[in-house]
């Protein structure tokens, strides 16, 4: 999907005319049509204005081109609602909803994240606690918020 067809899809989802949705993002009716034709694309900041006006991330306006997951439990962010927010309300895309809350960390190492992450792993994909926390260890330090984050066995 092309981010015209998402910037429309999420107009027409909102009920807002074109007229409407410019006057919001102070932009003029002109704009709004040339993005949704494919024309032009919008700029980073009325990608950012679209973002918080429609409650999605800019990786959906875009169309998903990148699979996110979160930096710091490694979960696949498949739907927006799965992606953190800030305080005031703008996605933080890097993060889900369950390691970044209200501006800030719920773990602060390794060791809380893994025991945090592998119950629901045995649960989800009915894997064993050690193949769980193997995959965990493996993967985690690789992870932006990790990078550099060494653990002992």
């Amino acid at each position: 999907m092309t981010i015209g067809e998402s910037l429309k899809s999420l107009r027409e989802q909102h009920g807002f005319t074109q007229e409407e949705l410019a006057h919001r993002l102070h932009i003029t009716r002109q704009a709004v049509s040339r993005w949704e034709n494919g024309e032009t694309e919008p700029n980073t900041e009325s990608l950012k204005l679209i973002s918080r006006l429609f409650g999605v991330s800019i990786n959906t306006l875009l169309g998903a081109p990148r699979q996110l997951i979160c930096q710091c439990c490694g979960m696949p962010l498949h739907e927006d609602e799965f992606i953190s927010r800030e305080p005031d309300g703008s996605l933080r895309e890097d993060y889900c909803r369950w390691c970044y809350m209200d501006g800030g960390f719920v773990y602060q190492d390794l060791d809380s994240v893994i025991h945090a992450c592998v119950p629901n792993m045995v649960k989800q994909y009915d894997m064993s606690e050690q193949a769980a926390r193997r995959m965990l260890l493996d993967t985690l330090p690789g992870l932006a918020h990790w990078r550099g984050t060494a653990r002992e066995e």
